[in-house]
């Protein structure tokens, strides 16, 4: 008979009578140690040197500053223009009288104002767009660069001329040469209110129509510049993808330029109308104080916000009459504002100017 099985548990080693190749039992006493958790190492403050301490706070104090100086500008505004709003015997708004000349009745508005600034700038604005647009695609896409950043420099120095420059031209070369042109609109097409008969003289081109053309070169380095900038941006692929595509170079451009750079020449734009709307000593020189209110003719005179500022401003002698004027800046400060930030609103929606 065979000897019954007898089951036999593997030896641990060190035991006596292990045997070789049989793996010894696991025992309680020597089970695995689980791991100590390290403690978490407390993240270092990163090095902050003293250069980046003293320029971060110089550009957070001048951005803090700037803020800072438009609020008390306009708070500035509010409070001188407050005492004679409540002095204003007429509609501030839609009244087009304006005599200050006696404290105790004063009686100021400013539609012919507002009139007379929007007319100028819009045309001013309608006149340099075009231009800018065009001398901007030629001296990205078209010029040589040898002759397109010689040409850029002069369109740029055109911001360097004094404004009491540019009122000077208008008024004694540009309005006169304008007279023709003026004349023969009138003439043929003086049915409608833009070139109907204006209340000034045409031979001494003291007219909105020369105060736009001249204020559209003021305005024109600006819209180029910007425009420029943002067309040089546009991704290298996207043209050179029309380009292998057969394109041809004013297909680059409609297709891959202008969609690019639209938002920011638009911006552009808005920047110029903003500057527009400000102009002050060359409108003063070329608009003619009329007899009669603006008529919504071109071939009107009258008076912005600004230069009507401007030409009062000897006469500020008692609060009440200086205040209409504040009231009037208080208006214009808003309007600009205004512009600038649409400006802005229209860049900062699009992710490749950011």
């Amino acid at each position: 008979m065979n000897d019954p099985v007898v089951a036999r548990r593997p030896a641990r080693s060190g035991e006596p009578g292990a045997e070789r190749g049989v793996a010894a039992a696991p025992h309680a006493s020597e089970a695995p140690i689980p791991p100590t958790p390290e403690a978490p190492e407390t993240p270092k403050a990163p090095h902050v040197r003293p250069g980046d301490r003293i320029f971060r706070g110089l550009a957070t104090g001048s951005g803090v500053f700037i803020v800072a100086l438009i609020g008390a500008i306009g708070l500035f505004l509010i409070v001188q223009a407050i005492p004679s709003l409540g002095l204003d015997n007429v509609n501030f708004l839609t009244s087009r009288e304006w005599n200050t000349s006696n404290p105790e009745d004063l009686r100021f508005g400013i539609l012919d104002l507002l009139l007379v600034t929007v007319v100028v700038s819009i045309l001013a604005l309608l006149i340099a767009m075009p231009i800018a647009l065009g001398i901007a695609l030629f001296l990205t896409q078209y010029a040589p660069r040898k002759l397109a950043r010689p040409f850029a420099y002069v369109i740029d120095l055109l911001a360097a001329v004094p404004s009491i420059v540019f009122g000077l031209w208008g008024l004694f070369v540009l309005g006169p040469e304008l007279y023709p042109v003026s004349q023969w609109l009138v003439d043929n097409l003086g049915w409608f209110p833009l070139f109907a008969k204006g209340n000034v003289n045409l031979q001494l081109g003291a007219t909105v129509f020369t105060a736009g053309i001249v204020v559209a070169v003021m305005i024109l380095p600006i819209i180029t510049a910007v425009s420029r900038e943002v067309f040089e941006r546009t991704p290298t692929m996207h043209v050179e993808g029309a380009i292998a595509l057969g394109a041809t170079k004013w297909e680059v451009v409609r297709t891959t330029v202008l969609p690019f750079g639209k938002a920011g020449y638009v911006s552009a734009s808005m920047l110029g109308l903003g500057r527009a709307l400000g102009e002050t000593i060359a409108v003063m020189i070329i608009l003619s104080t009329a007899t009669s209110a603006f008529g919504w003719s071109l071939f009107d005179g009258g008076a912005t916000f600004a230069s009507k500022i401007a030409l009062a401003a000897p006469e500020f002698n008692d609060p009440r009459s200086a205040g209409a004027y504040i009231a009037a800046g208080l208006v214009l400060f808003v309007l600009t504002f205004v512009v600038n930030a649409i400006a802005r609103s229209i860049v900062a929606g699009h992710k490749e100017y950011e």
